[in-house]
């Protein structure tokens, strides 16, 4: 959801954001979907929720985020891990397998790094990614942008718009930022 105009409506959105029943069921479930990801690698018993609906505010944008962990079965790896999770729910939907069908019937170009991972493992095994939801792709001639929003039956597609134009407000707006800080140090005979 895109941010207020000042802090009052600000604090407005964010609790129609909290109180919005789509919202709040669609969070709820891609939180199940993620515990039964987890759940295939974690040791029974073991997999929480240690945060659910979160707030988090962005510069152009506030969402609703959850946390949920589990310990890793003896003998699983990381790289265990981002098969049994990925595609996330969050940019596939659910059923995770049906949807996926139905996205490669319907959207015209392959996603490439889209709705990815872009992380690491470390030299002790820990894993850190994150999804690559909103990407920009610079070459000589031009950028593309990818940004996306969650489509369940309820859904306004106006609504759906609007957030997509939110979450690519960023990428657009680093473009001429990037072009004036290429400017300046041109200008000042610096490459880096």
């Amino acid at each position: 959801r895109r941010r207020g105009r000042d802090d009052d409506d600000d604090r407005r959105m964010a609790g129609e954001l909290k109180e919005n029943p789509k919202e709040v069921a669609e969070h709820i479930m891609l939180v199940d979907l993620a515990r039964n990801d987890v759940g295939r690698v974690a040791q029974f018993g073991t997999v929480h929720v240690d945060e659910l609906m979160t707030l988090e505010r962005y510069r152009h944008v506030m969402h609703l985020t959850s946390q949920v962990s589990g310990e890793l079965v003896d003998g699983k790896t990381p790289v265990d891990v981002l098969r049994a999770t990925l595609p996330a729910g969050t940019v596939s939907g659910a059923p995770k397998v049906r949807a996926m069908e139905i996205i490669d019937s319907l959207e015209p170009v392959k996603r490439g790094p889209y709705a990815g991972v872009v992380g690491y493992i470390d030299f002790s095994g820990n894993l850190d990614t994150a999804i690559a939801i909103r990407t920009m792709f610079a070459g000589p001639h031009g950028a593309s942008f990818q940004a996306g929003a969650g489509i369940v039956a309820d859904s306004i597609p106006d609504d759906e718009d609007l957030e997509c134009r939110n979450k690519a407000a960023a990428l657009l707006a680093a473009v001429p930022a990037a072009r004036r800080m290429t400017k300046a140090r041109s200008q000042q005979g610096t490459t880096a």
